[in-house]
């Protein structure tokens, strides 16, 4: 029975434990305490909802269903009120001073079994309502039942341990909490932050949100809408409104999934990639919702590290939360969304590059870097990104690439490698000297542009059962050609492959006749097999221990060429000038092989054979 006088409880003792929590040690964001009673307030608008489809008679049966919130920042007030299914006083007190509904007995269950661990779980039971009192003196909830007949009253508490009821008159359907803040919470009092956190925590409540007379939340959510309902200009209006965007996206992924987990999301890729641009790394930016309130806006563990450049929406119902809704403490189940999300992205990215191949190029040349990188690192979706790799090849026009699907479906029967070949790009390969054995053997060679692209093949190491093999590393064998007239014999090439070991001395570790040189007379290949010369260059950049070590190589020669030809005649006859000659030719391979650091020596050198001339 109620009585016309404030009637005085206690707290539970569990329920003290609980504001002793929530009060001291909680939460990491005292403003969490908004979003927290807009979410309530959402769910007993629901609870009403359904309760008018099966109910006849409803207290306030012509109100609309919204959520009001209203700041007064001379009072420090706080104040958020909804039409929803409203409380007794029996429910007030069920609800809001005992374990009986809040969860908080559950709650205090799993604080004991995993002692600090668990300590973020409160979410999980339903009782965020106690985030008040972390900025509150004093918080009253003035509520009255969707049942005719069914008075007001008013709950108030200070959170010290006791709370008091008593009727009120003149309440309308609902609830509405009114908050006075502490003397360090008076921002929330303020119009503008309350707009802030709403836009930024509950955007996409299905009710109307209204601050201070103004609807807050005003942009759907259209991940939990049917995509054939949705029209174009609407998924590029919440792109930007999400994302913080002012173009179009350039690609758009909206799909639902009901096992292993309930998941509805909407993914976006945009037009440009700034790490590209030069701007700092990117961070994440797909936001994990729970029923359309947010969560966290930027998760770090529901995509992987190489999909960072997403933008979008993930929602999904299953999650455990905690009672700030910030983070979720049980791991599986995080790895499962992250599982989920990335394979359904990474299959519409094979449709794309299937259905759409020039849109999909479109997007490789923007954000490869990003596919190349979940190729080298991430093992479990290794196969699938590799197959969305691309280059452009020696069998390819310029600006055409090929996939290594199709690279292997070109090979010939006896072909166990795939080559490729790094340079700064398509004209300094071309015109380099280790192509031309492939091209006379019609073997194709993938041309890698991008410093990264080494790092990628190193790590990605086969696809389809073929080695990938940089086609200038020294132990690359090719099958004979036929032997043109006019070579060096063989005693000759071996008298002259032993001059120039001597000649050049360290430089060198090896002189050889090579089975790969056509029109070139001379190439150069790394015989420290842990670095090849890309790498030597990266490491050198960033100046890395053993980039400046003394640089030996293995010097192959053409004997049909016509320098090599002269130098064999002129060795023993012009001594000094066929050693400038010899060195010469060893600085030639090592610029072409990008290993040449210093031209000083070589310049000296080229006035000394000039002044020969």
């Amino acid at each position: 029975m109620s009585t016309a006088t404030p009637q005085k409880f206690e707290f539970q003792a569990e329920i003290k434990q609980l504001l002793d929590i929530v009060i001291h040690s909680l939460y990491t964001e005292k403003e969490i305490f908004v979003r927290e009673l807009v979410s309530n307030a959402s769910d007993a608008l629901e609870k009403l909802r359904h309760t008018q489809l099966t109910e006849k008679e409803i207290q306030d049966g012509a109100a609309e269903l919204e959520i009001t919130v209203t700041t007064d920042d001379k009072a420090k007030t706080i104040t958020i009120q909804d039409s929803g299914i409203g409380m007794t006083r029996d429910e007030l007190v069920k609800n809001l001073g005992t374990i009986a509904h809040s969860g908080s007995k559950a709650f205090l269950k799993a604080l004991g079994e995993g002692g600090a661990k668990n300590s973020n779980l409160i979410g999980q039971f339903g009782v965020g309502f106690y985030s008040a009192f972390m900025v509150a003196k004093s918080v009253k909830v003035y509520s009255r039942s969707w049942q005719t007949g069914e008075p007001g009253h008013v709950w108030s508490s200070d959170g010290s341990g006791s709370y008091e009821i008593e009727p009120a008159a003149d309440l309308r359907r609902g609830s509405k909490i009114v908050i006075e803040l502490k003397d360090d919470a008076g921002d929330f009092a303020s119009d503008w932050k309350a707009k802030e956190i709403l836009e930024r925590y509950s955007a996409f409540v299905s009710f109307p949100i209204n601050l201070n007379g103004k609807r807050v939340n005003t942009i759907q959510a259209l991940w939990l809408r049917n995509k054939n309902e949705v029209k174009d200009e609407e998924y590029t209006e919440f792109y930007k409104f999400q994302a913080h965007a002012y173009d179009e996206p350039r690609l758009r992924l909206h799909f639902s999934a009901d096992a292993p987990l309930a998941i509805n999301a909407l993914l976006f890729v945009p037009k440009d990639n700034t790490e590209k641009l030069g701007f700092s790394r990117l961070e994440p930016s797909v936001s994990l919702y729970c029923r359309k309130v947010l969560i966290d806006q930027k998760p770090k563990d529901i995509l992987p590290e190489w999909l960072r450049f997403l933008k979008g929406v993930v929602d999904s119902e299953d999650l455990p939360l905690n009672i700030s809704r910030e983070t979720m403490q049980d791991k599986s189940l995080i790895e499962k969304l992250n599982k989920v999300i990335t394979k359904r992205f990474l299959k519409f990215l094979e449709e794309e590059a299937k259905n759409r191949p020039d849109a999909y190029a479109d997007f490789y040349r923007e954000f490869g870097n990003f596919i190349k990188e979940g190729a080298a690192l991430d093992f479990t979706h290794k196969d699938q990104l590799t197959k969305l790799l691309r280059f452009e090849s020696s069998l390819t026009e310029k600006g055409k690439t090929t996939s290594l699907a199709d690279y292997v479906s070109r090979l010939g029967a006896e072909q166990k490698e795939i080559y490729y070949l790094v340079g700064p790009n398509r004209a300094a390969i071309e015109s380099g000297p280790y192509l031309e054995g492939f091209k006379a053997r019609n073997l194709e060679v993938l041309f890698c542009y991008e410093a990264v692209d080494e790092y990628v093949m190193n790590n990605v190491r086969e696809f389809d059962g073929k080695k990938l093999t940089a086609a200038d590393h020294a132990d690359v064998k090719l099958a004979d050609l036929p032997k043109p007239e006019g070579a060096l014999s063989d005693d000759d090439v071996k008298t002259l492959t032993a001059w120039l070991k001597e000649t050049l001395g360290d430089r060198v570790a090896e002189v050889k006749a090579s089975d790969r040189l056509v029109d070139s007379p001379v190439l150069a290949l790394n015989a420290d097999k842990m670095m090849s010369p890309h790498m030597r260059r990266m490491m050198k950049a960033m100046n890395r221990d053993g980039a400046d070590s003394p640089i030996r190589v293995n010097l192959e020669i053409n004997p049909r060429h016509a320098v090599l030809k002269r130098l064999f005649e002129t060795r023993s006859a012009h001594a000094d000038r066929a050693k400038l000659v010899a060195e010469q030719l060893l600085d030639n391979a090592l610029i072409s092989a990008g290993l040449l650091d210093d031209a000083s020596t070589m310049v000296a050198r080229l006035n000394k054979l000039l002044e020969s001339v």
